[in-house]
């Protein structure tokens, strides 16, 4: 399961010129084949950033990796966030798609005032519909 899976949903419940903000590990390795949208004017309101380069990132690649360093992953993220947002100010949501960035989301949220969807809110929609 990914939080790709709410890209539909977040697409329809904005307004048609906002856009959507999708935050990956690596973007790199988050092409056009794993967002499963066809339309290409909705494509065009997905902006895709990573956050390869950072401290988490670099943590992560370590063999052993160190422990999570919650706070590299908030500040890689809120990095990653300014500078989409500085390219694209007409970002209305972010979606999380790193199962780690969860960890940081309400801060995040607090930040950037604007709505933080990530796995885990996929998560309590799907045991919602069938508890």
């Amino acid at each position: 399961m990914s939080s790709l899976l709410l890209l539909p949903a977040l697409l329809r419940q904005s307004a048609p010129q906002a856009k959507i903000a999708v935050l990956t590990y690596d973007s790199a390795h988050c092409g056009e084949d794993l967002l499963g949208i066809d339309d290409p004017g909705q494509r065009a309101r997905i902006v895709i950033g990573g956050i390869e380069g950072g401290k988490f990132w670099h943590d992560e690649l370590k063999r052993p990796a160190p422990p999570t360093d919650v706070a590299a992953i908030q500040a890689d993220v809120a990095a990653c966030v300014a500078r989409l947002r500085s390219a694209h100010p007409d970002i209305a949501t972010i979606l999380f798609e790193c199962a780690a960035f969860p960890a940081v989301a309400p801060a995040i949220r607090r930040v950037v005032k604007l709505p933080v969807y990530d796995i885990t809110d996929l998560c309590r929609m799907t045991m919602a519909s069938i508890a």
